[in-house]
């Protein structure tokens, strides 16, 4: 009989513990310092690349479904016919189709 009682006495005194775990408050988040991560992001989306003065890496390494081939035939073709004149001109480059050009049109401009 005495077990009985010391059973559910146990089994109480876990079950409040475990409530009282679950329902106490966490520890004060860490502060979030937005303004900072803001900043970041425009000062990212306010640097384009030129086409006409980037070299293969910045643009393999910048451009979106750009690899090294891609990088280098932009370099072959800006050489071989001169600068730019628009972005769209970039869809003249061999491997680069409107879905890439699409993807990367904000982050280009022509100098």
């Amino acid at each position: 009989m005495r077990t009985g009682y010391f059973t559910s006495l146990v089994f109480a005194l876990l079950t409040s513990a475990s409530i009282a775990a679950i329902a106490a408050p966490a520890g004060k988040p860490e502060a979030v310092n937005a303004p900072l991560v803001l900043d970041v992001g425009a000062k990212a989306q306010a640097e384009k690349i030129d086409l006409n003065g980037a070299d293969a890496p910045t643009l393999q390494r910048e451009l979106a479904g750009v690899g090294e081939a891609k990088a280098k035939a932009i370099v072959a073709y800006r050489d071989t016919n001169g600068p730019f004149a628009s972005v769209d001109e970039l869809l003249e480059v061999k491997g680069i189709g409107k879905a890439i050009l699409d993807r990367n049109r904000d982050k280009l401009e022509v100098n």
